[in-house]
C-alpha cells in the first residue's frame, strides 16, 4: 500500500515485481513525526535561506516541515557542508525536500554547476544502514531499480571518534533522486533506532574532530607575496566595473609564482576602511567563516597600516592557490554586497 499523498509513493514506470519491493510505512509510521538530514555547500545554504529568511519560511509555510540549518562554522566532519533538517510527517518532509531541491536546482543551472544538479547526500546513522541495504543487498537494490537513481553509501569514517552518521549520496534526475529520498526515509521511519526526533541538525557538539570538521590545519610554509589587488572605496576599484568573473590584475604574477602542491603561498589585497567591518562581521563571523570554507589564514593590518599609496587596509590570505582563491572571491562578494548597501 503506497501512500497516496506523495507523487513519489509509486514510480509511473515498470517498476521491479511487487515481491522484491520495499513494503511502504505502515498507516501508524507515516503518521508520526520524523525527519531527514542532508548535506549543502554554503552557498546553497543562503539561497536556501533567503533575504532575511523569506525562503525558507515560505518553504516552510507551504510544506507544514520545520526546516533547520546547522550554523555557519557547523560543518559535517570531513566537509565544509553544513547540514539541513527537515521535520514533520512523511507528507511534509517529501513537500519541503521538492521545495528545496528544486530551488538548489535552479541556482545550479543558473551557475552550471553539474554536480549540485545531479546529486543529494543524505546523513544517515550508521545503525540504519544496514536497512537500506537489506539481506545480501537486496534492499538497495530494489530502491534502485525503483527509482533508478544512483545509491551510494560511504563507508563509515575511524577518523572522528563519536561519529556514527554516514553519508547516503543520491544521484539522478530530479524526480529520480525524490523519488529515493521518499523511499530510504520510509525505510527509517520503519526503523526502531533510527532518531525521529534531533534537537539540531548538528548533533556533533562534543564529539573528538582532530583539527575541526573540514577545515585543514593551517600552513607553515614561509609565505611569498604574489601580487597586490585595491579594492576602492565603491567596493571594487574602477579596474573591477562587475564583481562577476572577476579576475585580480595580479593573476598573470600568481601563475608565474604558482607554487608546488600543498606548498603555501600569500597574496595580499587592499580593502577600503569602510568595508572592513563587513569583511570581518560580528564578533569575527565572517572572516572565521570565509578561513573555514576556503582553508585559507587571514590577516587583516591594523588601522592606519595602510598599503602603500592608498587608504586601504592590507588584507593577507596565505593558503594553497585553490584556498586563497575562495578566500578571496569571499570577500569580494562581502565588499560588494556592502557597498550596494
Amino acid at each position: 500500500m503506497e501512500s497516496p499523498d506523495s507523487p513519489y509513493a509509486s514510480s509511473p514506470e515498470a517498476a521491479p515485481k511487487r515481491s522484491q519491493l520495499p513494503r511502504s510505512p505502515a498507516r501508524d509510521d507515516k503518521e508520526k513525526p520524523t525527519n531527514i538530514r542532508f548535506l549543502v555547500s554554503n552557498t546553497a545554504a543562503g539561497c536556501i535561506i533567503g533575504k532575511g529568511g523569506s525562503t525558507i519560511t515560505d518553504f516552510q509555510s507551504q510544506s507544514g516541515a520545520r526546516i533547520q540549518l546547522s550554523r555557519n562554522h557547523e560543518f559535517f566532519p570531513g566537509t565544509s557542508d553544513r547540514i539541513i533538517m527537515i521535520s514533520g510527517m512523511l507528507s511534509e518532509i517529501t513537500k519541503a525536500m521538492e521545495l528545496i531541491l528544486e530551488k538548489l536546482l535552479t541556482e545550479a543551472e543558473e551557475s552550471n554547476d553539474v554536480e549540485s544538479r545531479s546529486k543529494v547526500r543524505l546523513i544517515v546513522p550508521n545503525s540504519s544502514c544496514g536497512g537500506i541495504i537489506g539481506k545480501g543487498g537486496s534492499t538497495i537494490k530494489s530502491f534502485i531499480e525503483d527509482s533508478r537513481a544512483g545509491i551510494k553509501i560511504s563507508p563509515q569514517d575511524h577518523n572522528y571518534v563519536g561519529l556514527n552518521d554516514r553519508v547516503v549520496t543520491l544521484t539522478g534526475s530530479f524526480d529520480e533522486r525524490m523519488r529515493a529520498v521518499y523511499l530510504i526515509l520510509s525505510k527509517l521511519i520503519e526503523d526502531a533506532h533510527y532518531p525521529q526526533t534531533l534537537n539540531s541538525p548538528f548533533p556533533y557538539a562534543g564529539v573528538n574532530f582532530p583539527g575541526y570538521p573540514g577545515v585543514p590545519v593551517g600552513y607553515m610554509i614561509p609565505s611569498v607575496t604574489y601580487g597586490t589587488i585595491n579594492y576602492g572605496p565603491n567596493g571594487i576599484g574602477g579596474k573591477y566595473p562587475s564583481s562577476k568573473g572577476m579576475m585580480s590584475q595580479a593573476a598573470p604574477t600568481r601563475s608565474s609564482m604558482g607554487s608546488h602542491e600543498g606548498q603555501s603561498s600569500s597574496v595580499t589585497i587592499g580593502v577600503a576602511d569602510e568595508h572592513i567591518g563587513a569583511v570581518v562581521g560580528r564578533g569575527g563571523r565572517n572572516i572565521m567563516e570565509i578561513g573555514q570554507v576556503s582553508g585559507a589564514r587571514i590577516k587583516i593590518s591594523d588601522r592606519g597600516d595602510f598599503l602603500s599609496g592608498t587608504s586601504d587596509r592590507k588584507v593577507t590570505i596565505t593558503g594553497s592557490p585553490e584556498a586563497i582563491r575562495t578566500a578571496e572571491a569571499m570577500i569580494m562578494q562581502k565588499v560588494s554586497s556592502n557597498s550596494e548597501r
